[in-house]
């Protein structure tokens, strides 16, 4: 492992996913049905590599780690502040995994240190967002999992929405939306090719949070999957990409 002094860190944006507060927008019957349908793709995306080692970049919001553990993944957890620990420290205490402080710009891992990396709810508040998917793909010698909001998807209409999504999740920020063959052309340039995808979510996550009812957006989801929709238009996207010599 590299030893070097902490620098300043650029990129922070996991500080905030990590905390309480935007835990509570998972809270409740909806928020757990998003995160089962979040956790249901990545285990699936997971199955040939039993026992590997992890690392989830920005994941103290803790949406993973259980999951992982119980699935006997080795998992170490990477954040930009000792603050971004505290929804993980159970399994800390517990010595189930483990928590390292570092830039994710400039991880402090060795090259391919890390079987899998995985990152959530944070590329799309990443400014330097190229940097970082190179710094994930530096990382991982076999796979790295990642999820974006697609343009192609009724998050194109965010820009117009964000004044109603604040209202209904208190503490939403701007994000980036992202088409997937730019993601996909930075993977290729190092060496990675898109192995799976799974999108989650037809309608916009606000207006399942508005609905209140896990029951009716299951109905709706089911539907538009059925036809086709989501496969197209669908967003949040989990993709995953695999080192070509695999």
């Amino acid at each position: 492992m590299k030893s070097r002094s902490r620098p300043s860190f650029p990129e922070t944006a996991d500080i905030e996913t990590s905390s309480e507060e935007y835990a509570r927008r998972f809270s409740g019957e909806v928020g757990e049905w998003f995160l089962k349908i979040q956790e249901e793709a990545t285990l699936k995306m997971l199955t040939p590599y039993e026992g590997a080692n992890i690392l989830d970049v920005g994941g103290g919001h803790g949406q993973l780690t259980g999951a992982l553990i119980d699935n006997n993944f080795h998992v170490t957890i990477l954040g930009s502040s000792e603050i971004c620990k505290t929804r993980i420290q159970n399994y800390l205490e517990d010595h189930r995994c483990s928590f390292k402080v570092g830039n994710i710009l400039d991880m402090p891992f060795d090259d391919q240190e890390f079987e899998i990396v995985i990152s959530y709810r944070l590329l799309a508040h990443v400014n330097k967002w190229k940097e970082f998917l190179v710094e994930l793909t530096r990382i991982a010698s076999r796979a790295v999992i990642i999820d974006y909001p697609e343009l192609r998807s009724l998050n194109a209409l965010s820009p117009y929405l964000f004044e109603y999504k604040k209202k209904i999740e208190g503490n939403t920020r701007q994000y980036n939306i992202f088409r997937e063959s730019d993601l996909a052309k930075v993977f290729k340039s190092r060496g990675f090719i898109q192995a799976s995808k799974s999108a989650e979510f037809f309608i916009p996550m606000v207006l399942h949070r508005k609905l209140n009812s896990p029951r009716f957006s299951s109905i709706i989801e089911d539907l538009s999957r059925s036809l086709g929709l989501t496969g197209v238009f669908g967003s949040p996207i989990i993709l995953k990409f695999i080192r070509g010599d695999d």
